[in-house]
């Protein structure tokens, strides 16, 4: 009997030593798979786990004390009583509305446009495959951002309704999320760098079941600004950058922490006001920027304007600038969607390799001789 005893009790001291350490064995394969996977953006991180991953998305609006957690259930998995508070979705989702013409791109690269059901003034939309979705009657207006449709929406019950806010004062997605839609915030526009903004696009290759692919796609675009990035280092000479132009008596230029004045930077360019502080817009008289900018050598993204003669029709004195003179003045403004949307507003977050290939083709075009702009067009 003290032998079986014995036995017994070996047996169970060598099960409960590999019941802890197939216990602890596990936790560690599960710290590992959930790892971060984002490494650009600070607004949003993913986790992956076993049969479920957790998007949290930290910056949904600027300046955010508030940050939303997601969970994301794949087929057959198990959440943790810990994260049933969370909002949950299944993924792969079938169909969704978007808020943004920047949720645009990457529903188109990641090859799914054909589940965008609806879209807030689906005019402002560009981009020609999603254009012809609008056409076919696939996608459905369903209001505007500030005022959204909601019998529109219920009727339409998607998977998800992406939205975003500019503060925490956002009445119609609230009540969107009292009548039962499951609504995820996109904080893409917050981002301050280029490929920050870029890598978003595996916050819809997570909620699409198709993060290698997402991943796929942002790094073949992270080589390709890397390798603009080391082209553009190899110039001595750094051409004076003007931006901007009036708007209702003020002159609006980029702040020097600002994305599109990083661009010019990474551009090797000698931007007028990259050393000011702040990610937004500086608003300066038209005095300060003639005092400054009349000998700037190039004015890229002067407004929406076309043409020069639409500028100078707008304000007779912006010909007395040397770059306006000389003819060295580039926009965004002239490549549009057949609706009148401006396409970089829609592509530019998803692709900074083009931008950063458009501004170096500008700014230095010696290094990239048989490039043809994507977004950018000189003025005539």
């Amino acid at each position: 009997m003290k032998i079986q005893l014995l036995k017994y009790s070996l047996l169970l001291l060598l099960f409960m030593f590999f019941g802890c350490n197939q216990t602890a064995k596990h936790e560690k394969q599960e710290k590992l798979i959930a790892t971060n996977q984002i490494r650009h953006a600070k607004g949003f991180e993913l986790h992956n786990y076993n049969g479920y991953s957790v998007l949290k998305v930290n910056t949904p609006w600027p300046n955010s004390k508030d940050s939303f957690t997601y969970i994301l259930k794949e087929k057959y998995g198990v959440i943790p009583d810990s994260l049933l508070q969370y909002t949950s979705i299944s993924v792969p989702i079938q169909t969704i509305v978007v808020t943004s013409t920047t949720h645009i791109p990457p529903l188109e690269l990641l090859e799914v446009e054909k589940t965008l059901v609806g879209f807030p003034t689906t005019d402002y939309i560009s981009s020609k495959k999603t254009r012809a979705l609008i056409k076919e009657g696939k996608i459905r207006e369903v209001g505007k951002n500030e005022n959204l449709n909601t019998e529109v929406l219920l009727d339409l019950s998607p998977d998800l309704l992406v939205g975003f806010g500019i503060s925490n004062v956002n009445p119609t997605l609230d009540n969107i999320q009292k009548s039962g839609l499951p609504l995820f915030y996109n904080g893409d526009w917050t981002e301050q760098t280029p490929l920050g903004r870029a890598e978003w696009i595996k916050f819809f290759g997570a909620i699409y079941g198709l993060q290698p692919k997402a991943n796929l796609i942002f790094n073949q675009i992270e080589i390709e600004y890397g390798r603009a990035l080391k082209l553009a280092k190899k110039v001595k000479n750094k051409p004076t950058v003007l931006c901007g132009s009036l708007y209702q008596n003020q002159w609006y230029v980029p702040q020097g922490d600002s994305w599109a004045s990083l661009f010019l930077k990474e551009a090797q360019s000698n931007y007028l006001w990259k050393d000011t502080k702040g990610i937004g817009s500086l608003s300066l008289s038209f005095e300060k920027v003639f005092e400054k900018g009349k000998t700037a050598e190039l004015w890229i993204a002067p407004g929406d304007f076309q043409s020069l003669r639409e500028m100078a029709d707008s304000n007779p004195h912006y010909n007395q600038f040397d770059s306006f003179r000389n003819k060295k003045v580039y926009s965004y403004a002239t490549n549009r969607g057949e609706t009148g949307g401006i396409i970089y507003f829609e592509w530019a977050a998803s692709r900074p390799d083009w931008v950063l290939k458009d501004l170096i083709k500008i700014i230095h075009p010696e290094l990239l001789p048989n490039y043809t702009p994507y977004f950018f067009q000189q003025l005539h």
